[in-house]
């Protein structure tokens, strides 16, 4: 843990892999934590699969990415950190402007999260 879902348009592999390095290497320095504690999920998220302020399907504005960060509570210097690096990973993979990037942090408590069937807490 950390685990990212990242919620974006389709992208070419070499893409997904770069943003996979640079989200991974920005948590490892904003949480300090170590690459084999990372883990990412990617979404494709289609056109036709999204909408925004009412309208359906991607505008010419573009799509918003949505990264959802499930993670132990981080201080919020921590979770700064981690934004600014997720969001200038997301930027540069996509090619978007970050207005159009959103993290979320779902923090989770060590006695909300199982790996093997432990607890992390226990």
């Amino acid at each position: 843990m950390p685990y990212v879902e990242v919620l974006a348009p389709q992208v070419p592999s070499q893409r997904k892999a770069a943003l996979a390095r640079s989200v991974t290497d920005g948590l490892m320095s904003a949480f300090g934590v170590t690459a084999d504690t990372v883990t990412l999920y990617f979404l494709p998220i289609a056109a036709d699969d999204y909408a925004h302020a009412g309208t359906f399907g991607a505008q010419a504005t573009g799509q918003r990415i949505l990264l959802k960060v499930h993670a132990f509570r981080r201080s919020e210097a921590e979770r700064r950190a981690a934004a600014i690096a997720l969001t200038r990973a997301v930027c540069s993979a996509y090619g978007v402007p970050g207005d159009d990037v959103a993290v979320y942090f779902c923090d989770r408590d060590r006695s909300e999260v199982s790996h093997d069937s432990k607890l992390a807490s226990d």
